[in-house]
């Protein structure tokens, strides 16, 4: 596993409330996709037990063999994602995010690793794009999960 992000941050809200914004994925991965920046469009396309493809401006992101695990004060999140901006970049990737209580907060973790890239762009992106895109996750996944504690 090459790590190509790792980044945590501090979420108010609760525990319940991260299993509820994962009992439907296609709408969790929605609202969280609809966040970052750069994507004027995001609609979901279709969704299955353990995953879901949504249609972005910029092309059609797949994110498949969803397994959502965990008990008590901590859930895990994997995932791997096939992103298809438009014909000149296809990124594939996988994602962890784990969810934590502590101290009345929830501590989201997210590990971005494997990721794969061709091209010249392809280039660009994996060289350069770890940090804004894995902050971006961090930042949407906090929005979506606070947005939901009000």
């Amino acid at each position: 596993m090459s790590v190509w992000f790792e980044g945590q941050s501090s979420i108010q809200c609760s525990m319940e409330q991260v299993r509820h914004a994962l009992t439907d994925l296609g709408a969790h991965y929605v609202a969280l996709v609809s966040l970052m920046p750069g994507l004027s469009s995001v609609e979901l396309v279709e969704q299955g037990p353990d995953w879901v493809t949504i249609k972005t401006n910029e092309g059609l992101m797949k994110r498949t063999n969803i397994q959502v695990r965990g008990e008590g004060e901590r859930v895990v999140v994997e995932l791997d994602e096939e992103y298809q901006a438009g014909t000149k970049v296809t990124a594939t990737s996988h994602f962890l995010d784990e969810f934590v209580v502590s101290e009345g907060e929830v501590i989201h973790r997210l590990v971005i690793s494997d990721v794969e890239a061709s091209g010249f762009l392809g280039f660009y992106y994996r060289k350069l794009g770890s940090s804004s895109i894995g902050k971006a996750f961090l930042a949407a996944n906090k929005t979506c999960l606070e947005q939901d504690a009000d």
